[in-house]
């Protein structure tokens, strides 16, 4: 059985190597040497965890059917051997995000923002997740926490599609983001 719940821990050990924890906006997470990611329910912390992150998969709410077909097509799978560099971006939005509805939030990511435009320029290239922290909790640090995959000769694509998002209206309702950039070490 697949699980839809993830834990990000932040600490001495896991898979992956941190290169960089840079805060964006907001409180920063205290920095680590190395995430270590968990796919079930068990709870993964122990001895050298300074911090973790929970989310949820879930459907995809800001992406209509035509969309969805194209990200499922275009999009190849996390997990790869080529694919040795990760970033991991949590941002939490503002509670003036929170308080528009659905549809003046669809309007925003869509249409002012065009987030899954700009996002599907960088496909096949970067594969990614998307894990929703308020389906858990409203006290999670983060909102929205994505996992990103890729080559290291995708990394310039991949802070132009950072830098194009974050120029956009959507990102003046986020008041907390993190960047932290991770390697994957090969034996």
């Amino acid at each position: 059985m697949s699980t839809r719940l993830f834990t990000f821990v932040g600490g001495d050990t896991g898979l992956w190597r941190v290169t960089t924890l840079e805060g964006i906006t907001g409180e920063p997470l205290p920095a680590v040497k190395r995430l270590g990611i968990a796919a079930d329910p068990d709870n993964p912390t122990g001895p050298g965890s300074d911090w973790v992150l929970r989310g949820i998969t879930s459907n995809e709410r800001y992406a209509d059917r035509e969309e969805r077909t194209e990200i499922v097509a275009k999009q190849l799978p996390l997990g790869r051997p080529e694919t040795t560099c990760a970033a991991l971006i949590p941002i939490r939005k503002n509670p003036d995000w929170w308080a528009l509805t659905q549809n003046e939030r669809m309007s925003i990511f869509k249409e002012k923002s065009h987030h899954t435009q700009i996002g599907m320029q960088t496909f096949p290239a970067l594969a990614r997740r998307l894990h929703h922290c308020r389906d858990l909790s409203e006290n999670e640090p983060f909102d929205f926490i994505t996992w990103f995959e890729y080559e290291p000769s995708d990394e310039a694509a991949f802070n132009q599609l950072l830098t194009e998002l974050r120029a956009t209206e959507e990102w003046g309702y986020v008041d907390r983001e993190m960047d932290i950039r991770l390697v994957r070490d090969t034996p």
